[in-house]
């Protein structure tokens, strides 16, 4: 199966979606399935995996609900207060819902720099492993090296870097996010989506070129074997479409063996997820 292994859904609210600043109106407005599924079939994606988009049990429910009514949604990736007293309740709970794989927590958010190294979240984390949940870690470039020391600490838990680190593509530096993406790599625990790079560089007139050192880094740290395309879809529209998007990352691996090529663009999300 080709799947594309990071998208979200939400029905557009102000309060709730206040990330979506002025800059990205053209998507303050409902994303849903039925706009979805149409873009992966008419560019052969098989299948994909919502990403939780709000901080809230709500959220979890809400594309549980959807995956029920919507077989082209292989997993879900929600979120639960991994520091809450009884996660290991809500974990038990969400346990029973086969199409949840993993959660995810808004760390790029989080302004202290030792967010995922406060006790109460590695312990939520640890109960992960109980139920085999993957965790999806969303952070900016400056915040890897907090990531860095936080897998060191879990090496049965299976982990991915959403968005490469969100490293700053737009004034082309990247130095020490490459010497920071090669230490972390060195986990093999560790996975790696090529998604949201879009978002990073200036969003218009950019060209494909400006992603290919970010890319090459990514690819040489992590191999085929743990890498997996995601679209970002609807966020990477503030900067392209979906067919743009999928083009950046199948022209890059196209000198690639077919067999590597099939791992990025469906065979690691389907093992690292268990799709």
């Amino acid at each position: 199966m080709k799947i594309d292994s990071h998208q979200h859904f939400w029905q557009y609210d102000p309060s709730k979606h206040e990330w979506i600043n002025d800059e990205m109106k053209k998507i303050r407005k409902d994303f849903l399935p039925e706009d979805l599924a149409p873009i992966l079939q008419q560019n052969g994606i098989d299948g994909c995996v919502a990403v939780q988009a709000d901080q809230s049990e709500a959220e979890t429910d809400f594309l549980i609900e959807l995956a029920s009514k919507n077989d082209f949604i292989k997993g879900v990736v929600g979120w639960v207060d991994l520091m809450a007293d009884d996660v290991y309740d809500r974990l038990e709970y969400y346990s029973e819902f086969k199409i949840v794989k993993g959660f995810r927590h808004v760390v790029q958010g989080e302004t202290d720099p030792e967010f995922m190294l406060r006790p109460k979240f590695k312990a939520g984390i640890t109960e992960l492993g109980a139920y085999d949940f993957t965790y999806d870690i969303l952070i900016y470039h400056y915040q890897l090296d907090q990531a860095i020391r936080f897998v060191k600490l879990f090496p049965e838990q299976k982990f991915v870097l959403d968005h490469i680190a969100k490293p700053d593509i737009k004034s082309g530096e990247y130095g020490i996010w490459q010497t920071d993406i090669k230490k972390l790599a060195l986990h093999q625990n560790v996975y790696c989506k090529l998604s949201g790079i879009i978002t990073e560089g200036e969003w218009e007139g950019w060209k494909p070129a400006d992603f290919k050192v970010y890319l090459e880094t990514v690819l040489k740290a992590f191999g085929p074997e743990r890498l997996m395309f995601g679209s970002d879809w609807p966020v990477c529209l503030v900067a392209g479409q979906y067919e743009e998007v999928l083009g950046i990352v199948t022209d890059f691996i196209g000198n690639l063996t077919p067999l590597e090529q099939k791992k990025i663009m469906g065979g690691t999300a389907q093992k690292f997820y268990n799709l």
